[in-house]
């Protein structure tokens, strides 16, 4: 790490949008440890075999068709940086856009927070699947990150076996994966409610509508991963779970207000909430039943059947 390389990226930001994204890069990247993939014989073959074995049982358990994106990467964290950095420059385009120039003073608080934010995430993201989200190229495959110094630092931490915990988050990217695929639709529901809920707020407003249907939706998408993984992973599970909680739970003042900031709470939230309503719904219906929700947007739940699965099931006929 090189604080004072981070210091001076931010400190040098130049341009006339809110964040220097190059800069925020540098600067996140000055500050975090890349980690290493020098990976050990057998290891990347182990990475292709997790990949390949979460795709076959996720099928055969969700009686999906789907295929694992294309690219499939083993990453440092700088490669993560690198490979996000493009996510949030979309993401805050339309915010710029309705700005307009941003003064000096302004634009180097925003690029020293995003590169902090980057930082952080770069530090503790252990897998990633990226539907690339408002990409200006949208025939661009879709992506699966696996973070390999934050796994092997994790599986230590937490006291378990690295080939089964790296097994563990490979299920869980291709749960996701495999939801985009049997729901092609889902990438632009996805992007309609954040162009909606985004445009809103670069013009001072907000748009609620917009955002409880995006949360409607990500509930939807980490309650069914929870349930497929539950239900497709060959090995046990719940003391990683457990010890991953415990983890949780230990953290920092400074971690948990990072994780406010970065709505990271309300991901929890989702898979929480999701994960009780996919339970109702195969309590009612059986794992069959889930997945109607990728028949079509309108089967997705409203945030009211999100607590209610059997009114859900009422109404696409189950």
């Amino acid at each position: 790490m090189n604080l004072y390389r981070s210091v001076r990226a931010v400190a040098g930001a130049s341009g006339d949008h809110a964040v220097d994204w190059v800069a925020a890069a540098e600067a996140a990247k000055a500050s975090t440890d890349p980690g290493s993939i020098d990976l050990e014989p057998g290891e990347r073959q182990g990475y292709a075999r997790d990949v390949r074995d979460a795709r076959r049982e996720v099928r055969a358990v969700g009686d999906l068709e789907f295929d694992v994106p294309g690219v499939v990467e083993v990453q440092t964290r700088h490669h993560w940086i690198d490979a996000n950095v493009e996510t949030f420059r979309r993401v805050m385009a339309p915010v710029e856009e309705h700005a307009g120039v941003f003064p000096g003073v302004a634009r180097t608080v925003n690029t020293g927070t995003m590169g902090v934010l980057l930082a952080f995430l770069g530090r503790n993201v252990l897998g990633q699947y990226d539907p690339l989200l408002l990409a200006e190229t949208p025939e661009d495959d879709h992506a699966l990150y696996f973070v390999r110094p934050n796994i092997r630092k994790v599986a230590a931490m937490l006291e378990v076996e690295y080939p089964r915990f790296r097994r563990w988050i490979a299920f869980h990217e291709v749960t996701h994966a495999a939801e985009f695929g049997v729901a092609p639709w889902l990438s632009d529901h996805l992007e309609e409610h954040m162009r909606e809920g985004i445009d809103t707020l670069a013009e001072g407003g907000f748009d609620k509508n917009a955002f409880r249907e995006l949360d409607a939706t990500m509930t939807v998408v980490e309650g069914y991963a929870e349930l497929l993984m539950d239900h497709a992973f060959d090995d046990e599970y719940a003391d990683l779970r457990r010890k991953l909680e415990a983890r949780r739970q230990g953290q920092t003042p400074l971690q948990k207000l990072f994780r406010r900031v970065l709505g990271l709470n309300l991901k929890r939230r989702q898979y929480e909430r999701g994960r009780e309503f996919f339970d109702g719904v195969v309590d009612h219906g059986g794992l069959e039943a889930a997945g109607l929700v990728w028949e079509s947007p309108e089967n997705l739940p409203t945030q009211d059947e999100l607590d209610a699965p059997r009114a859900w099931l009422c109404r696409v006929d189950r």
